[in-house]
């Protein structure tokens, strides 16, 4: 999902970097409040953000797109801290890539946390909170919403490629054609992170179900309270 360097005409890449400076401060804002009503937050979000910079250097190359597959590991961030939140934490770890490993680029910057940050984010949440009040079980939904965030990050990439490089052909087609060649490698691992990320939302659940309704994200308008210790469903 790291579109490299010179992918991206100047004009796009300003724009894309200009629609995500509000999610960005409402990240930060998102961030500052949370941090006010539990203090221990800014552990959470500290080993999130380690965790999607991580998990997001797993990159498996895609030479026709001119950038690679990779777990997002912001559908986990979403859930865990709401999707703004998790758009921040996207950019930090692009961020940090991009100046230090020379994955992605700061060009690029804007669109791929838009991409890894707001897409994988914000669907992985949508999706999550859609499932549970459907009655899904916290794990199964936390699942589905790791496959299908992870996903939707390769949607927007192909989006954004598309209407660069389209040319005369419609941008529609080019657009098919690059998520075609994401699927065989990014499939398998939208299936991986699925998994990865219905354990861990399901393991915090089990350990810190009360840390969970306290932040509001993942239970607390869903079911009552749980007390310190308990397991919801």
């Amino acid at each position: 999902m790291h579109i490299a360097e010179g992918m991206l005409p100047l004009g796009w890449a300003a724009a894309y970097s200009g629609v995500a400076v509000p999610f960005l401060a409402r990240g930060i804002w998102d961030y500052v409040r949370l941090a006010a009503r539990e203090p221990s937050v800014r552990q959470m979000v500290g080993a999130l953000t380690a965790a999607v910079f991580i998990i997001s250097l797993l990159p498996v190359p895609v030479p026709i797109t001119g950038t690679c597959s990779h777990p997002g590991g912001t559908p986990l961030a979403a859930i865990l801290a709401g999707p703004w939140l998790a758009t921040v934490m996207a950019f930090i770890a692009l961020l940090f890539q991009a100046l230090f490993l020379a994955h992605g680029g700061l060009t690029t910057l804007g669109a791929n946390t838009l991409t890894m940050g707001l897409f994988g984010g914000l669907v992985g949440y949508l999706v999550f909170r859609g499932l549970r009040r459907l009655g899904l079980n916290l794990t199964w939904a936390a699942g589905c919403a790791g496959f299908l965030g992870d996903l939707s990050i390769y949607v927007g990439s192909s989006f954004q490629l598309a209407l660069a490089i389209h040319g005369t052909t419609p941008w529609p087609r080019v657009w098919g054609v690059i998520f075609a060649a994401y699927l065989p490698t990014q499939l398998p691992l939208a299936l991986l992170e699925g998994i990865f990320t219905g354990l861990v939302v399901g393991y915090v659940a089990a350990r810190r179900s009360d840390l969970l309704v306290r932040l509001g994200y993942a239970l607390a308008p869903l079911q009552a309270p749980v007390p310190e210790g308990g397991k919801p469903s």
